[in-house]
């Protein structure tokens, strides 16, 4: 195998995209009310979306997440998460169950702690179906722009994609041009015309109309082979091939030289009945069998699933498939890297199998009662809340306002909200107008509902690169909680020419 190399490269890349570190978030969301207690007095972790799979005899072959585990047993690592600074690594697991916590969800203070001041990829997700097919730096293929050295795509940044999965903090995986995971030598997954189901949860507000955001079944030798080569669920907005209505974006299948949403008997590649999608959490299904496919999609925040498409096969270019049985996401099956999305968890069926409706709409059922939701915590210069640029910039002796915004996810009311910002040691933080350092809000914030505060952050005289960390603390059911995140700083003197 080819060492895979290149990680410092995005560095150039950092800088010029939204980065938010958010760090320990303790949360009281209400799926400890729903879990049963064992014996021991501990909370019951709720089955995974594989559990209902290997229920209904289609298996997962291929199970990958950063938010959550996908099978009520899965105790192992999610992902892996590499330090820029010293290019060490460490892997992300499960928070483990307590009496007042069912877990399940991914360990993010782990990784909040260990990337602190400074930046991580995500080198590797791992696959909870223990067929060991994990996901890892995607190499070259002819379609996609050479990013790296030895011609291996970018991997993402870890910190990119925070949300709220049962009402904690957690992270996805935010694929930017360039970026893409991908595994060319799978197990157990469809090859040629067997049947296979495929799921993903994905950001609906995160997309282009670039090659092509995808996750499922592809080449394995990161080429163009041919159509009925891969057979992928696809999100976004692309019109060079099959598409719905404008303006996008859509659920549709990546079967090769096509991205397919329907089939039309005028061999039109307009779909007229295919929805765009506006929910922020889409829940997108792409199931295929000899002379079959369908595709269905849902908010994956609440209800069920829809059907977008269920007929024939294309033509007799894709009947029957020659699937391949690599692993993508992110990118085309040849590799073609210009699209752009945000993944959640994604799950592929052992080859042979194909999922009913019913047992889709329950793994959608599944996914909402996870409960994603937005970050909770955020910190922006006051001028920029609407588009942060993640790196704020003082000179040596300044001030600038700084907005700090508590959105309730917690799914109860909050009461006491306790808002504050800590700075690098001989900087100051007031709230704007006043003198005192942290702000309380005395009405209860409902659920959904958010509140904010900005602070006059004035920076101190010696040169500084690091991070300035909001808080936040509140009462729920009775019990504290807490939450921070931290965004980057630095303070450095303007530059002079002549």
């Amino acid at each position: 195998m080819k060492k895979k190399i290149g990680f410092v490269i995005l560095l150039a890349v950092v800088f010029a995209l939204p980065i938010t570190l958010m760090v320990a978030c303790k949360s009281g969301f209400s799926s400890s009310k729903m879990a049963r207690r064992g014996a021991n007095g501990v909370l019951i972790r709720p089955q995974g979306p594989c559990d209902i799979y290997a229920a209904a005899k289609t298996p997962c072959v291929a199970a990958h997440s950063t938010t959550r585990a996908l099978y009520a047993s899965y105790n192992g690592p999610l992902y892996q998460v590499m330090r820029q600074s010293d290019s060490k690594t460490l892997d992300i697991g499960v928070v483990q169950s307590t009496a007042t916590d069912p877990g399940g969800y991914a360990d993010a203070a782990a990784q909040d702690v260990f990337c602190a001041n400074t930046y991580c990829w995500i080198a590797k997700v791992y696959d909870q179906s223990g067929h060991g097919n994990d996901i890892t730096q995607a190499p070259r293929g002819p379609a996609g722009t050479v990013m790296v050295m030895g011609g291996f795509n970018n991997v993402p940044v870890a910190d990119w994609a925070p949300v709220t999965v049962m009402g904690h903090k957690v992270y996805g995986i935010f694929i930017a041009p360039g970026m893409g995971l991908r595994n060319d030598n799978p197990h157990g997954t469809a090859v040629d015309d067997r049947a296979e189901g495929q799921y993903w949860v994905v950001n609906g507000h995160h997309y282009n109309g670039g090659c092509c955001f995808d996750y499922g079944n592809a080449e394995i030798d990161s080429h163009d082979d041919g159509a009925g080569t891969m057979e992928t669920a696809y999100f976004g907005n692309a019109t060079p091939w099959y598409h719905g209505p404008p303006p996008g974006p859509w659920i549709m299948t990546d079967q090769e030289n096509n991205l397919v949403g329907c089939v039309n008997t005028n061999r039109s590649k307009l779909c007229g009945n295919l929805p765009s999608i506006s929910w922020r959490f889409v829940t997108a299904m792409a199931d295929g069998e000899p002379h079959h496919w369908r595709t269905l999609g849902g908010d994956a925040q609440t209800g069920g699933l829809k059907v977008m498409f269920d007929g024939p096969r294309v033509d007799r270019g894709y009947d029957p498939m020659r699937k391949q049985g690599a692993i993508d996401m992110g990118n085309g099956g040849d590799n073609s890297n210009g699209s752009q999305g945000t993944v959640y968890e994604a799950a592929m069926t052992a080859a042979g199998t194909f999922p009913t409706q019913e047992t889709q709409q329950k793994v959608q059922a599944n996914v909402v009662a996870a409960g994603y939701d937005v970050q909770q915590l955020s910190l922006t210069p006051a001028s920029a809340i609407a588009a942060p640029p993640g790196l704020q910039t003082f000179s040596p002796d300044s001030s600038q306002d700084s907005t700090v915004t508590f959105r309730n996810t917690t799914g109860t009311t909050a009461m006491g909200v306790k808002l504050s910002i800590s700075v690098p040691e001989g900087w100051s933080s007031v709230v704007s107008g006043g003198t005192e350092t942290s702000k309380t809000f005395a009405e209860p914030i409902a659920p959904g509902a958010a509140v904010s505060a900005t602070f006059k952050v004035t920076s101190g005289t010696a040169a500084f690169n690091g991070d300035m960390v909001a808080n936040a603390s509140w009462t729920a059911n009775g019990l504290a909680q807490s939450g921070s995140m931290a965004e980057k700083v630095r303070n450095v003197s303007p530059i002079k020419i002549n």
